[in-house]
């Protein structure tokens, strides 16, 4: 997490800034430059993501305008979405873009956003479950399943 927030993944435009001739569009949707905010805030595969893990937390659909924003919004409680949780489903919802953006990129493996949502449903009720005995993570489930 702590590089996509410092803005050093190799993304196809950071390639291209370093020199390499490769297309600048992005591998999930190929309508615009991949970057990083684009890849997980503005990428039309990843906003399905975005909107199931804010139906499942009960938030109305937002779209993030900035890096801040989106960060913003993670240290943000409210009655249905505490800030650990928050953090979580973001930390889950970037690494598996990234796992996506490779396997599409390097393997030409190509999964739909609801099956990507269902593995990032599946990392949060593991991570919650890891670690239920921790007082910040006592009633994350509660919030995340019901």
């Amino acid at each position: 997490m702590w590089i996509s927030h410092l803005d050093r993944l190799p993304t196809r435009s950071r390639l291209i800034s370093w020199g390499m001739q490769i297309s600048p569009l992005c591998c999930l949707c190929s309508s615009a430059t991949e970057t990083r905010d684009h890849l997980f805030m503005f990428c039309g595969f990843t906003m399905p993501i975005w909107t199931s893990a804010l139906a499942r937390l009960r938030l109305p659909p937002a779209q993030f305008q900035s890096w801040d924003a989106l960060m913003s919004w993670t240290r943000v409680s409210s009655q249905t979405a505490p800030s650990m949780l928050r953090k979580l489903v973001t930390q889950s919802i970037i690494y598996a873009t990234w796992k996506q953006r490779n396997n599409a990129l390097h393997n030409s493996l190509f999964f739909p956003p609801a099956s990507i949502f269902k593995s990032i449903d599946r990392e949060i009720i593991n991570s919650i479950n890891a670690r239920r005995h921790r007082k910040n993570f006592q009633k994350l489930m509660s919030f995340w399943i019901s």
